[in-house]
């Protein structure tokens, strides 16, 4: 898999709201619902979806940048066990059982680390350049052929915003009969892919493929997603507009009060801070924007208020 950074088109110094806004853009143009007749859509959007796994969780995206984990997020080889003194027998040890000690020139090292013995630093030095100018040189030392992989399989999730608020669990059926318990994380996107390990396609002697599990935010009938934060539209009565006061407004984790100030007009938006969906850091917030709203029987001393104000403003 290319870099994450690349597939995602940032920069290494790219902040967490820069990486999840590319991850959204590809997203949503790769969208195997939006490019049926499009082939490679699929494994961009798989990339993409990859690549995010990584950058997106900020634990991952330290171990990327240090060398610790690879592309696809597996571990790198760090070194060869069993180059000098007890050593516990690893690959390295065997490799060179000939020369004594685990060490190839037959010294032993010094507390202080290598300098009881030139050639030991010498082949560590060549050894320790190996690896960093390249992540392949590891896996070539080790030598061993790459495990068959069985099919991935891939399934849909949707959840509610509810749900996201109270980071739910949810159960799953996935193509191979499974049922699976998901935890909804922290963070999640729609249509951002979960990639579940080892719960896809397997068979005799061939290790499990993975699950690609899509998350589908089914739509509400009061709030609307922007990204972490959502948007309401709050009717207000009218002697509410005019007077101001506290109003109700209700959240994904229930009703909160809100204070409006006197003549506030309609469309005018507020911000609840954290009472939006769950990030990876905290919460979004809600902007609600209001409605005044008219009464549905008439009210005599209204329309008397309306006629007057129409009749002093036409003097």
């Amino acid at each position: 898999m290319r870099n994450p950074y690349d597939v995602l088109g940032v920069s290494r110094s790219a902040s967490e709201a820069d990486i999840k806004k590319a991850f959204r853009k590809l997203a949503k143009t790769y969208h195997p619902d939006s490019n049926k007749d499009d082939p490679k859509a699929k494994d961009k959007f798989a990339e993409a979806n990859s690549a995010y796994e990584i950058l997106g969780d900020a634990t991952k995206r330290a171990q990327f940048d240090r060398g610790e984990i690879d592309a696809e997020g597996k571990p790198r080889f760090q070194g060869f066990e069993g180059f000098g003194g007890g050593g516990r027998g690893g690959a390295g040890a065997e490799g060179f059982s000939g020369f004594g000690g685990g060490n190839p020139f037959g010294g032993r090292r010094s507390r202080s680390g290598f300098g009881a013995d030139p050639g030991e630093d010498f082949f560590s030095q060549i050894f320790e350049n190996a690896f960093r100018q390249g992540g392949e040189a590891p896996r070539q030392a080790r030598g061993r052929p790459r495990q068959q992989k069985g099919e991935d399989v891939e399934a849909t999730l949707t959840v509610t915003l509810e749900e996201i608020a109270a980071e739910a669990k949810k159960r799953v059926r996935l193509p191979t009969g499974r049922d699976v318990d998901v935890v909804i994380p922290k963070g999640v996107a729609d249509g951002q892919v979960i990639r579940l390990r080892g719960l896809g396609q397997g068979a005799p002697g061939i290790d499990p493929g993975d699950a690609l599990l899509t998350i589908a935010f089914a739509p509400h009938e009061r709030f609307t997603v922007e990204g972490s934060d959502l948007r309401l539209r709050l009717p207000v009565e009218i002697e509410e507009a005019i007077l101001g006061g506290a109003v109700r407004v209700p959240t994904l984790t229930g009703s909160v009060e809100m204070k409006i100030p006197p003549l506030t007009n309609s469309g005018r938006t507020f911000r609840l801070r954290g009472k939006g969906l769950p990030t990876k850091t905290g919460h979004g917030d809600l902007f609600v924007t209001t409605e005044i709203r008219l009464p549905e029987v008439v009210d005599e001393d209204l329309m008397d208020y309306a006629r007057r104000r129409l009749s002093a403003k036409a003097k």
